[in-house]
């Protein structure tokens, strides 16, 4: 193994750039839903699609990259998307109608769901072609960092950016940061050793990606969040077409010889299904408090969207404090336990508040989530690692998030019931024990995994 450092700046920093813009595209848009409105003379509630499609398209899209990065190239991949973010934020600059801007959140959704998979697989092979026998923890960390921690920081610089410049420059911010992530990459992220597919047919492309399974997927996925978004009203169509697609998406994968899910792995794999469970769960708290919270603050304590947003910025802080010497020595049981544990804590510190209780408490509370954020980020996507092989993790990776984003959705659902007729103390404590409940299984899920113990048994021997 060569003493040259194989994660060197130049290297890392398009992967953590790039990374940055889905988190934070992700929640900067709330700030600009009012002015939008505004601008084009239709109800808030219209605008909320710009949300719910970025959600949608990056759902897809992140598993869908991952296989993607995997048979063309993770460089090609990500390359394509920063292009696909260029044109998403030039046509949200100029857009003159709804129709526009949700292109444009689409383009956008699907342009930064490229970035976590493909960095991914492009640190895998360069770990492996190191000689590394174990996790490259502090580079994973810091990718966690600019991915997960960074999506707090959306609402406050959305805040600043509709406040200063209007709520065209919450897309039109995508224009700078993309051209300095696409010239960084293309010099300086190594060409993909993968070969092209010349010389194969159309078929045999389509069959190698599983076009079929993707677009099965894609069906499933969509009708399931719009079934999430249609609580309390059950809209029995989409559950209906979720179940269809859901089990015609198991008959296909176990068929397809090169399968966009590899549903035999995930049943064979049972500790990457926890994993992928836990961090659903977990994140169900965490955009609970993101979300919930901050809605039940500006209700109770009258405070502004963009200084409840501000109020978060300590839980990104904390998070990102705990979550690097996790990393660097590969924990993972350990911080898992702490995750749950935490997450149980902050949400009984939720139950007992009260439009009475001082702010300070409130902050408490939310830089205990903070733990919760740091350790969940960092363990999961540790055990996602060293759970799968090195020609999966992408498709693993990207269908990762995927679970990470029916969590902030399913935590949407619960908001939106609780909270459909108005936003009182009573609801806060419902979404409380709802949190506590989830919190609790987490717990369970982890202490009874005894498969996490190796991976920590064998990080620590190799560390």
């Amino acid at each position: 193994m060569s003493k040259e450092n194989p994660f060197s700046w130049k290297f890392v920093a398009p992967l953590y750039m790039g990374s940055t813009l889905n988190p934070i595209n992700s929640s900067m848009i709330a700030t600009a839903l009012v002015p939008i409105a505004l601008f084009m003379h239709i109800s808030v509630a219209k605008t909320t699609i710009l949300v719910t499609v970025l959600y949608l398209a990056s759902s897809i899209a992140q598993p869908t990259s991952g296989k993607l990065s995997e048979e063309f190239g993770p460089r090609r991949v990500f390359l394509t998307g920063i292009i696909m973010i260029l044109l998403g934020g030039l046509l949200g600059g100029i857009g003159k109608n709804l129709s526009m801007l949700l292109v444009a959140r689409i383009l956008i959704g699907i342009g930064t769901s490229t970035a976590y998979p493909s960095a991914m697989l492009l640190i895998r092979k360069r770990a492996e072609a190191a000689g590394m026998s174990q996790p490259p923890g502090n580079v994973l960390g810091s990718l966690q960092i600019a991915g997960v921690v960074t999506s707090v920081l959306g609402l406050p610089i959305g805040g600043v950016l509709v406040g200063t410049m209007g709520w065209r420059s919450t897309f039109m911010i995508n224009i700078p940061v993309a051209l300095v992530a696409l010239v960084m990459a293309a010099l300086w992220i190594p060409k993909d050793n993968i070969s092209t597919q010349s010389g194969k047919t159309v078929f045999d492309i389509l069959s190698r990606i599983d076009v079929i399974g993707i677009i099965e997927f894609a069906v499933m996925i969509t009708s399931l969040l719009v079934f999430l978004f249609s609580l309390p009203k059950i809209n029995w169509i989409t559950l209906g077409l979720t179940v269809v697609f859901g089990v015609a998406l198991v008959w296909w994968e176990l068929r397809a010889k090169h399968p966009f899910i590899d549903i035999r792995l995930l049943g064979k794999n049972g500790p990457l299904t926890r994993t992928y469970l836990r961090f659903a769960l977990i994140t169900l708290c965490i955009y609970t408090v993101l979300y919930g919270v901050t809605e039940w603050l500006e209700a109770a304590h009258g405070i502004p969207s963009s200084e409840a947003g501000l109020l978060l910025l300590p839980m990104s802080i904390v998070s990102a404090v705990v979550l690097g010497p996790i990393s660097k020595r590969n924990l993972v049981r350990g911080p898992l336990i702490v995750c749950a544990v935490s997450s149980i804590l902050a949400s009984a510190g939720v139950l007992i508040l009260t439009a009475s209780t001082p702010i300070i408490y409130i902050l408490i509370i939310t830089l205990i989530f903070g733990i919760t954020m740091g350790t969940t980020a960092s363990s999961n996507q540790i055990a996602l690692y060293t759970q799968v092989s090195g020609d999966q993790i992408a498709t693993a990776a990207g269908l990762f998030r995927t679970f990470g984003y029916i969590g902030s959705i399913a935590s949407s659902a619960i908001i939106g019931v609780v909270f459909r007729t108005k936003v009182v103390d009573s609801g806060l404590h419902v979404i409380a024990v709802i949190m506590i409940v989830v919190s609790i299984l987490a717990l369970f899920i982890t202490i009874f995994d005894r498969k996490l113990e190796r991976i920590a048994g064998s990080a620590k021997t190799t560390s």
